[in-house]
């Protein structure tokens, strides 16, 4: 790489010192009056400072929740796995199962309506003479008074 030369200009002795042409308020930015190791007071370009570096981004530890999570994965992923697996196995089982509980419901439907159809076909075949009667008859003496009854069958 090649730097570009520049002159720098000086007062020479028979010059006023400092700078009569120009006031310290028309100095372009950049330029300043600095003293050379002779004595000699000059403007020179002065270097920029860099801007501050930003800051490096420190690395960040990893949440324990995050850890935890990823340690859990595979074992729930395979515990999916072997709940699917089970199934497949146990779905001829399953099916048949439905069916008989299908075929339960329908005993108990018919029982509940086929027993007391039975019952009520039983006793009029059986008895021959009718229906029976009961009546009860209960009295009572004032308003708290123990109450009695009686029962009739005919």
């Amino acid at each position: 790489m090649h730097e570009t030369a520049y002159q720098i200009t000086t007062l020479t002795p028979h010059q006023p010192a400092g700078n009569p042409g120009l006031l310290p308020t028309e100095i372009p930015p950049g330029v300043q009056m600095v003293t050379l190791p002779g004595g000699i007071r000059t403007l020179a370009y002065t270097p920029q400072q860099a801007p501050p570096a930003p800051p490096v981004p420190m690395a960040q530890p990893i949440p324990a929740w995050a850890k935890t999570t990823a340690l859990l994965t595979p074992t729930v992923g395979g515990g999916i796995a072997a709940a699917g697996v089970g199934l497949s196995y146990a779905a001829p089982g399953l099916i048949a199962m439905s069916e008989a509980l299908w075929a339960a419901v329908a005993l108990i439907a018919a029982a509940a309506i086929g027993v007391p159809v039975l019952l009520r076909i039983g006793r009029s075949a059986g008895a021959g003479r009718g229906p029976t009667h009961i009546t009860q008859n209960i009295t009572a003496t004032g308003m708290f008074g123990k109450a009695n009854g009686t029962i009739n069958h005919r």
